[in-house]
């Protein structure tokens, strides 16, 4: 089977991670060029039946280590799994989310195998003579972007940052074959035990999914700009983010920051308000489907990506919208009633 795509696919309390998905369908993409077949890899306690969501998903085959063992994550079991499909498998490449369980699992995997993982890739390309994997980085504090090669060393690993690549839909017709691969765990392979969990309910928004984002930069003037923001996002159904100087300040939370060194979004619709624009922010958002920027500078770098870009102060502009988004909507239950 050597030759292949590997992705690692993440799941939690039997659910599938997106990024997992999103890594298919990056990986089918990047197969074309390799002439390859994308094998997802699965492993916890009772998840063969997710295998198929797999498949559905872009994957080719699946291979899954259900066990017992595997229930909650735990460094060394999982690491010995992974590492004994791909010396059994050879795989040319191997993908992982840059989560936090990907970022403990895939360095370690990387060195029992002793091959180089290039970690938080932005970017995935098949060099056309080579055939290697290019993968495209943030470096120096994400102000230059640094492309790494793995020539002498198999598989080509990485981590790949959740929100950048994009999910194939569904195909519930897709067929392949999913594979339960046997595993002879120790108990040397349980040395650390857990003994209770506790699962935390604070809801942390996950600004990845949303449709409709208004962003604060440096801009705002402070955390109080950003319930103004709210405002905007409340009548829009959207969420706030941020760029990394509010989270730096702290204005707001890190899970809300948007850019190389935050997360990488995809909405419908992305309003930049008092957010300068430099490529650290712009790696991450500026894939959106329509980005509107209030910026009272109009030279700004982000009316240079911008499909709608306005020069003013948002302090003005926002309440405004806000009061034109209540008449719309109004207007709109009148007509209804």
């Amino acid at each position: 089977m050597g030759k292949n795509i590997f992705v690692y696919v993440e799941q939690r309390d039997g659910t599938l991670q997106r990024v997992g998905l999103e890594l298919i369908g990056e990986a089918k993409r990047l197969a074309q060029s390799l002439d390859a077949q994308v094998v997802g890899v699965l492993m916890g306690s009772d998840v063969e039946p997710l295998g198929q969501t797999l498949i559905q998903h872009g994957a080719d085959e699946v291979l899954v280590v259900d066990e017992p063992l595997l229930k909650e994550y735990t460094t060394e079991p999982y690491t010995k799994a992974l590492t004994q499909i791909i010396k059994n498998y050879e795989p040319e490449i191997f993908l992982f989310g840059a989560t936090s369980q990907g970022r403990d699992l895939a360095p370690r995997v990387a060195g029992r195998v002793h091959t180089g993982l290039t970690a938080d890739c932005t970017g995935l390309e098949i060099d056309e003579e080579s055939k290697l994997l290019l993968m495209t980085r943030p470096a120096f504090g994400g102000n230059l972007m640094a492309t790494i090669v793995c020539k002498d060393y198999r598989p080509q690993m990485a981590t790949v940052r959740p929100g950048i690549m994009v999910a194939l839909p569904k195909d519930p017709a897709r067929t392949g074959s999913v594979t339960r691969v046997p595993v002879a765990f120790s108990p040397e392979d349980q040395n650390v035990k857990i003994v209770e969990m506790h699962k935390e309910t604070r809801k942390i928004v996950d600004i990845t999914e949303a449709k409709i984002l208004v962003s604060g930069g440096r801009g705002i003037g402070g955390p109080e700009g950003f319930q103004l923001l709210r405002r905007v996002a409340d009548e829009l159904g959207g969420e706030i983010s941020s760029s990394r100087v509010c989270v730096e300040n702290g204005w707001i939370e890190s899970e809300r920051q948007v850019g190389q060194t935050g997360k990488t979004v995809r909405p419908n619709l992305y309003l930049a308000c008092g957010i300068s624009g430099q490529i650290q922010h712009l790696a991450g958002m500026e894939e959106s489907d329509l980005i509107i920027a209030i910026n009272k500078n109009e030279t700004a770098p982000i009316f240079g990506v911008a499909d709608l870009g306005i020069v003013g102060d948002l302090n003005v502009i926002l309440p405004k919208l806000v009061d034109a988004l209540k008449a719309y909507k109004a207007q709109k239950a009148n007509e209804v009633g």
